[in-house]
This record gives structure tokens, sequence and C-alpha cells, in this order.
């Protein structure tokens, strides 16, 4: 069962063929949901899958977006349409805004709430009051 911010998301998130979610943690639900929608996702995270308890429908890489936006190219697992992060902090807006670039992704991403974007964005307004980044393009 899905909240209304994570159907939100989904319903934001599913017009994408092909997602990446990075740092997915113990909170798979939103890309559970995607990929039960149809969209091919790959989830990453610098732990284990077991020691986070993804679930084996996703395909998951276990990867530092650190490391991996410093690379040349970041790795086949990236290559999608969007590459997107939840409640993610801001010391990883830009590796991950990295990673997206190499892959020719759109890159959208929501905060805590409280932390504001470290790189340039604009903002869309989805149902239940959550606020999704989208990294600006060329900037």
């Amino acid at each position: 069962m899905n909240t209304p911010r994570e159907n939100a998301l989904v319903g934001r998130f599913s017009t994408y063929g092909s997602a990446v979610e990075i740092g997915v943690g113990r909170r798979p639900d939103v890309a559970v949901a995607l990929a039960e929608a149809g969209v091919d996702v790959t989830v990453t995270d610098v732990a284990a899958a077991d020691e986070l308890g993804v679930p084996s429908s996703l395909r998951f890489v276990r990867d530092d977006v650190v490391a991996a936006g410093e690379r040349d190219h970041p790795g086949e697992s990236y290559e999608a349409a969007l590459v997107y992060g939840l409640n993610l902090p801001p010391e990883l807006h830009r590796p991950t805004r990295n990673v997206a670039r190499a892959v020719d992704a759109d890159f959208l991403f929501t905060t805590l709430g409280y932390d504001s974007p470290a790189i340039p964005v604009d903002t869309e307004s989805l149902p239940e009051g959550e606020t999704l980044y989208v990294a600006r393009e060329g900037v």
C-alpha cells in the first residue's frame, strides 16, 4: 500500500520508460510501484541489498554515486531516461546530477524538506504538498 505522496511520485516518474533510484535504502516502495507500472527500474545504494531488505524483484546495484559521478562514464547500470533520488541529501545532489548528465537522463529529486537544493533546479508541486526538484540542463 503506497501513501498519497508515493502515488504522486509514481505518477510523475511512470512517464519514463526506465529509471534509476539513487540511495534506495530501506524504502523501495516507489521503485516497486514503478516496476509494477512497467518502468524498467534499477535501484542503487552503498549498502548491500540483503542488509537493506531490497526485494529480489528489483534490479539492485551496489555502488557509490559520488564515485560514479567522478568516473568518465558512471556505468551501464545508470543508463536510464530518469535518475531520481528520494530524500536525497545535499552532498549527493551534484554527484547524482553528474551521473544523470553522463547518461543523458533527467534528474528529479526530493529532499528531507528542510534541505535546500545544492544545484540549480526548477520546482514542481505534487499532490500532498510534495516538492519535486528538477535539475536544470546545462547549468
